[in-house]
């Protein structure tokens, strides 16, 4: 198998690329979310990751390198023909033409001619080969069983290949919270009506106070709409008894209250039988064969079987009417208009007409836009219990109505109409309706439901801040709530120090309290901050304190945004993106709401969740929980940067060692622009000869155990800013290349280049004798720089590497030993036979190939003895008393003597394969007890070493 030819991508590669990358031309509207915008769906191909700037780099410099190496052999080409003998020798008298043509053109002529000797030193495959590499290698994420989740039969997806590497290198995650860090399966727990707070307690609800098994027990259930004509008594808060019209009263309250979560929804059902229900207390057992409903947001579910369990149960509806079973008792209300949630209304309302001929407007909301339009009902009381629901990490929603006369309901259907037929501004228009109708309520209650962690959320937001990487939660939920949730998933520690910057009015208050914070976090000891920043204050410091609020962001090691907007999430992460240190960004979410945050970071990874597969769809990567983040950044996106950034740095390398022989050559051909290999091994070189080594390198290598980088979260920052391609390591590489370069042509020149008798015939080396020993050399120097550099053993390896080299030998022989009639000239005809029948040139190959490496050995060898980083001293981490495992994969006894010469033999021979690796993780595994990947090794007694 061969690279893919020189030049752009080819159609075919480009085409799949397409195809997996799923990129889509056109809008992406967030169905019921983003009524006000329609966001143009933004190409993942234009995410450029951290990888190809630094190769667009390191291109520019080789592309001075190119430029400077021809200007050079120019200028030198005709300071040498300055001496008449050298100017027309010979051997090569000039033509009259050539005489009189003018030296302007000839040296522009020189300098192309030399340009396109030279170009091979810029390395056009090595992007064909990343595109290779990024395409197949994001097959793994799919194939890693631990990405996998059994219960909802999901597997991770991906949806670009262009941004494996920026895995490796995220600095900021900025997560969702419900559905992302939760489990977006809500159960009703709590409500308040009328002032009056209530529990359900086994599909009862139970008043606020104590139980009825307490010594107290005068409190009575309220199980059920049906039980409430029997109470003799009902006890609130207070616990006062209430009197037959204080009974009515507060029946009619709870009747009005249920009906109107019953209502106030857009919930489906998918099986109706009626028949029985709402007769009594819902019995769970009889639910599912009965209704099934189904929503587009798990809070509305879970109201409407709460409303069922109490006793009015939502038995259907259609385009016009929706049903309501009452004790029993069937009623249907006539569907008038539905006034659609959106994130700046955050609130969505029916329209309805009882049985009565009585129009009812319900609405549904939280309470900063609900309490706000209220001008009745319990405000004050509902507001402290909304405030202590929140306190326990509920979600919270709170319920209005507004009773409608006909002329009032005329004058709203008059201006819904003349909002929704509009040809221009309908948005506007309809949000001005909306706000119109929903005003002068009367709030009923307020609801409580909880959403329980996602399993390992705190084991991962701790990985990630090990990591070094900064976790932000964005969230539209209440102050309260999101940071009760906070605590409980580890975001936010018990002795972290938490700031606020809540309920800011104006720009000069925001301005003021961000700089009392900054000073806060100045003067006070505490290691770690973390801050609580509410939508409102939020629009503020981003509209003119942008510096002052990224400052005492970046101080603080935990943020925390609620109440806040899809859009505004979006501009959080721009504010990231576009800070003077430029941090890899990624974000994280399951809605159609948090498409806006996902597009706009580097990498988006979708949740598939319960709430559609919008955020999966525009995302890059999607996963079904938030626990496989921790695998897919320390684990994927450390070999897949580690991978790149070798691949990136030796493609360089070798093309260095390919063409600076080239251009020291014609210092000994007069700059004649002579080549020094054949054409069919210029054209090889990068295609056949050297391409599939590095290609499975990129793909399989595996230079710590994925077990120790998954369990060790600190390695992660060892490849942190770009490590690996930083101007340090890129210039390494080409001095290596051009030390290289310089050993294969004097090595052979000043070996074998005056002596006559190594070929054994008595004959002189010529040119393309010459030229075929240093490209020997070379192709197998690199090949075995490869090798050095491959920590993961595997068959394919073996067969790649050793057998690149021999496919050249037999390609070598093969091309010439056969004369080939169709060829213009056969100038490499029996070279390669005469090469290798001479011993001194086996001798010849083996001193200059160990002499490339040797130096290259050493410096390795001592810098993991004395700099090593924390990746090297895991490679090197101890199994058990007796056995080091070097490179996660050859196993050798501490006790040896000779143990680095052992390793080398080792390589060298092929006994390091996985056969031979030793493998005792604890059991004790914090994320992954049983790892299924198949970039894992399978468990071996220590013994086999």
């Amino acid at each position: 198998m061969c690279a893919i030819p020189l030049g752009p991508e080819s159609l075919l590669l480009r085409g799949a690329r397409l195809k997996n990358t799923k990129e889509i031309f056109g809008v992406a509207v967030y169905t019921g979310m983003e009524t006000k915008m329609a966001l143009n769906y933004k190409s993942k191909s234009q995410k450029r990751s951290a990888v190809e700037k630094s190769m667009n780099t390191f291109l520019i410099i080789y592309l001075i390198i190119l430029i400077s190496e021809a200007i050079i052999s120019t200028i030198l080409k005709y300071a040498w023909q300055a001496e008449e003998k050298w100017d027309e020798p010979w051997y090569n008298q000039k033509t009259e033409h050539q005489r009189n043509s003018s030296k302007i053109l000839r040296f522009i002529s020189d300098f192309l001619a030399f340009l396109v000797l030279y170009n091979f030193i810029i390395p056009i495959s090595l992007y064909v080969t990343v595109e290779m590499q990024k395409f197949l290698g994001s097959f793994f994420i799919g194939w890693d069983l631990d990405l996998y989740h059994e219960e909802s039969d999901q597997k991770a997806q991906v949806n670009t290949s262009d941004l494996n590497e920026e895995l490796g290198q995220v600095e900021y995650v900025f997560t969702d919270k419900t559905g992302t860090l939760t489990e977006n399966e809500m159960q009703f727990r709590e409500c308040s009506i009328n002032g009056i707070k209530y529990q359900e307690i086994n599909g009862r609800l139970v008043s606020e106070g104590p139980t009825p098994d307490s010594s107290q027990g005068n409190l009575t259930y309220l199980s059920s709409l049906s039980h409430l004509n029997s109470l003799s008594h009902l006890t609130s808060s207070s616990s006062f008894r209430t009197s037959p019209e204080n009974e009515a009263e507060l029946i009619k309250e709870h009747d009005l209250f249920f009906k109107a979560v019953s209502l106030c929804h857009t919930v489906q059902i998918s099986n109706v039988q009626t028949d029985g229900i709402g007769d009594g207390p819902w019995q769970s057992n009889l639910a599912p064969s009965q209704l099934e409903y189904y929503a587009s947001s798990p809070d509305e579910k879970a109201l409407v079987e709460a409303a069922a369990r109490i006793g009015i149960v939502f038995i259907g509806n259609s385009e016009e009417t929706m049903e309501v079973k009452t004790l029993g008792k069937l009623e249907r209300y006539k569907l008038l208009h539905v006034l659609e949630f959106d994130s700046d209304r955050r609130r969505m309302s029916v329209i309805v007409q009882a049985p009565s001929g009585e129009k009812f407007l319900f609405a549904k909301g939280a309470e900063s836009s609900i309490l706000p339009e209220c001008i009745g009902g319990e405000i004050e009381k509902t507001r402290i219990h909304v405030d202590e629901f929140a306190l326990k990490g509920l979600r919270t929603l709170c319920m209005a109505y507004r009773q409608l006369t006909s002329k009032e309901y005329e004058v709203i259907n008059r201006r819904l109409f003349e909002a929704r037929t509009a040809l221009q501004q309908r948005e506007e228009k309809l949000a001005n309706a909306f706000q119109f109708i929903e005003k002068d309520l009367i709030l009923l209650g307020a609801t409580a439901v909880e959403d329980r962690l996602q399993d390992k959320v705190r084991e991962t937001i701790e990985a990630l801040r090990m990591a070094g990487i900064k976790v932000w939660v964005l969230t539209g939920d209440k102050h309260e709530t999101a940071v009760s949730v906070s605590l409980s998933c580890g975001h936010f520690h018990r002795t972290m120090n938490i700031l606020e910057l809540i309920n800011q009015k104006s720009d000069s208050e925001c301005a003021e309290q961000l700089r009392q914070l900054a000073r806060r976090i100045t003067e006070d000891h505490v290691i770690q901050h973390g801050l609580v920043v509410d939508g409102t204050s939020l629009s503020l410091a981003l509209r003119e304190h942008e510096k002052l609020f990224l400052d005492v962001c970046r101080n603080c090691s935990a943020v925390l945004c609620c109440r806040m907007a899809p859009l505004q999430k979006a501009k959080v992460i721009r504010l990231i993106k576009i800070s003077p240190e430029k941090p890899i960004t990624l974000a994280v979410g399951d809605g159609a709401n948090d498409v806006s945050m996902i597009q706009e970071a580097h990498v988006g990874i979708g949740i598939m969740g319960k709430e559609g597969r919008q955020a999966a769809r525009n995302s890059d990567y999607a996963i079904a929980r938030f626990k496989f983040l921790s695998k897919l950044l320390f684990v994927h996106g450390h070999f897949y940067y580690i991978r790149i950034a070798t691949l990136v740095q030796y493609f360089f390398y070798k093309n260095v060692c390919f063409i600076t022989p080239q251009f020291l050559y014609q210092f000994y051909c007069l700059f004649s622009q002579q080549t020094l290999y054949d054409s069919v091994y210029l054209t090889l070189y990068n295609i056949c000869f050297t391409s599939l080594p590095v290609l499975i390198y990129s793909l399989l290598e595996q230079h710590v155990d994925p077990h120790v980088l998954h369990n060790k979260p600190t390695l992660y920052r060892d490849i942190s800013k770009n490590r690996q391609l930083s101007i340090k390591t890129f210039l390494y590489w080409t001095i290596l290349g051009f030390s290289h370069a310089f050993i294969f042509f004097f090595g052979s020149y000043f070996l074998i280049g005056k002596d006559i008798s190594l070929l054994g015939n008595g004959q002189m080396f010529g040119n393309w004798t010459f030229g075929t020993l240093v490209f020997t050399v070379m192709v197998i120097t690199v090949t075995v720089k490869m090798a050095l550099e491959t920590h993961f053993w595997t068959w394919i390896n073996h067969l790649v590497t050793w057998g690149s080299i021999v496919f050249y030998f037999v390609f070598s022989m093969f091309y010439g030993g056969i004369f080939w009639p169709f060829l213009g000239s056969q100038n490499m005809y029996f070279v390669f036979f005469q090469l290798l029948s001479s011993g001194s040139v086996w001798f010849a190959i083996i001193l200059m190939v160990v002499t490339c490496l040797f130096l290259d050995i050493v410096k390795k060898v001592f810098d993991r003895q004395l700099h090593p980083t924390n990746t090297e001293k895991a490679q090197l981490t101890e199994t058990n008393s007796s056995i080091k495992c070097l490179d996660s994969m050859c196993c050798f006894s501490g006790e040896a003597a000779c143990t680095s010469v052992g390793r080398m033999l080792e390589r060298v021979i092929g006994r390091c394969s996985p056969a031979h690796v030793s493998r005792s993780w604890s059991a004790l595994d914090p994320f992954y007890t049983n790892d299924r990947s198949i970039l894992t090794l399978s468990t071996m007694d220590s013994s086999t070493c």
